[in-house]
């Protein structure tokens, strides 16, 4: 009797340990697996500490390099004519290697030693104009220039402006440099509020406000409509080579075009709301569902409204808008509309502007091959300046023979846009 109950206390001994056995088994994985956490994390740390140490030795992060301009954060390749995916052959092996790794453009973010110049930096000399996230101004430098520029154009964000969305513009103005058409970067800093952007110099501010200022004289001038076609070609020519970046304005209108020279120099400005496809997983556009966004309603096509979809020829409709505001000096589009609910449903029924007096056929064509539904049926900008292209050799049969200067001085001006249109590269829409 006493040996078998012995041997039941000896199986039940057993039974009751088992679970403890489990249990020490766990956790010894738990403290193993942590360890090699711990160590893993220690050898990343070190790399990051010893990448910083050559940083430092190369003096990307505490001075300038021999040769190029210093750059104002260190997430960004020294110079504004580079590209956030483009290196020069100059460029020194360790800032390649930094350019394209994002955790290395993290710590760079994290440890920029601040901006290069601030507010209190700027003498704001003439108010351009005022938006919904920022107030553009006619400025220069209180002391020295900005890369050699006297006088700019700055832009200077509103209070409640998201940081991230200031980036995205600096990096999409980056990618469309050089361009004679397209309102050039020089310098910014986003580094503190107020944020602020430094671009090229205009003399004479929007295209909207040039038009109101100089109604009385223009409309005077027999040449107006071949004056408004030219102005119509460069902005054209601008929103080409946005294309061929796969960028989407998305805010294209009068106000956001400035006049250096009429009809000359004109340059699309403006790229708050801009996207660049190429960094986007989906082409749909979602600010419709963000109500802190606003968006220029009146230059929205139809399908912005039924489907929640904005392409580039989301960007071909505004075009449109802005050859009618132009053919209108300035005009608001729908100007008999008031209401926001009013402008939109008037959009969706299909309902157009008014055909503008005075408004040449061609130009009117356009105009309407550009509020096509559906969006497929527009034109590509590619075809709009070719368009244009054949209305101003048109222009070039008849001239006026007293001013034989000016011709040849505007003639030089036009082949040398089609030179850099034809050398740029294009992308049917």
């Amino acid at each position: 009797m006493s040996t078998s109950r012995g041997c039941e206390n000896t199986s039940s001994g057993h039974t009751l340990t088992l679970p403890c056995y489990i249990l020490i088994g766990v956790l010894c994985s738990t403290i193993l697996l942590f360890t090699l956490l711990g160590l893993v994390c220690l050898r990343k740390y070190r790399s990051l500490v010893h990448t910083i140490r050559e940083l430092r030795k190369t003096k990307l992060l505490l001075g300038p390099v021999p040769g190029l301009e210093p750059p104002i954060t260190p997430v960004r390749p020294p110079g504004p004519a580079l590209q956030e995916e483009e290196l020069s052959p100059q460029t020194p092996p360790q800032q390649q290697c930094s350019a394209v790794r994002p955790s290395s453009r993290r710590i760079w973010r994290s440890l920029q030693q601040g901006p290069r110049f601030t507010k209190s930096d700027l003498n704001l000399l003439q108010l351009i104009k005022a938006g919904k996230e920022g107030v553009f101004y006619q400025a220069r430098m209180t002391k020295g220039t900005c890369k050699g520029h006297n006088m700019f154009t700055c832009k200077i964000t509103k209070e409640g402006v998201r940081p991230k969305y200031v980036d995205t513009e600096v990096s999409i103005m980056r990618k469309l440099v050089h361009h004679k058409n397209i309102l050039q970067l020089l310098d910014w800093n986003t580094a503190e509020e107020p944020y602020i952007l430094i671009m090229e110099y205009v003399s004479y501010g929007t295209l909207r406000t040039f038009l109101q200022t100089n109604r009385g004289h223009l409309s005077a001038d027999p040449e107006l409509q071949s004056l408004l076609t030219i102005a119509s070609y460069h902005i054209a020519l601008a929103m080409q080579h946005l294309r061929s970046k796969m960028i989407v304005h998305c805010d294209l209108a009068l106000r956001n075009i400035m006049v250096n020279k009429f009809p000359w120099e004109v340059k699309v400005a403006e790229f708050g709301l801009a996207r660049d496809l190429t960094r986007l997983t989906s082409r749909r556009s979602t600010r419709w569902r963000n109500p802190r966004q606003r968006v220029p309603l009146r230059w929205y096509p139809p399908e912005y409204f039924k489907n929640n979809y904005y392409s580039f020829k989301g960007d071909v409709w505004a075009f449109g808008i802005v050859l009618w505001e132009m053919q209108t000096f300035g005009t608001l589009p729908y100007p008999n509309l008031e209401t926001t609910e009013a402008v939109m449903y008037h959009i969706c029924v299909g309902h157009k502007n008014a055909n503008p007096e005075g408004c040449r056929p061609e130009i009117l064509q356009i105009m309407q091959d550009c509020w096509l539904e559906p969006y497929t049926l527009r034109p590509s900008f590619t075809d709009i300046v070719r368009m244009l292209e054949n209305i101003m050799e048109t222009d070039a049969d008849y001239v006026d023979v007293e001013s034989p200067q000016h011709l040849v001085k505007d003639k030089a001006e036009y082949h040398e846009a089609r030179c850099l249109r034809a050398a740029s590269v294009t992308l049917d829409d």
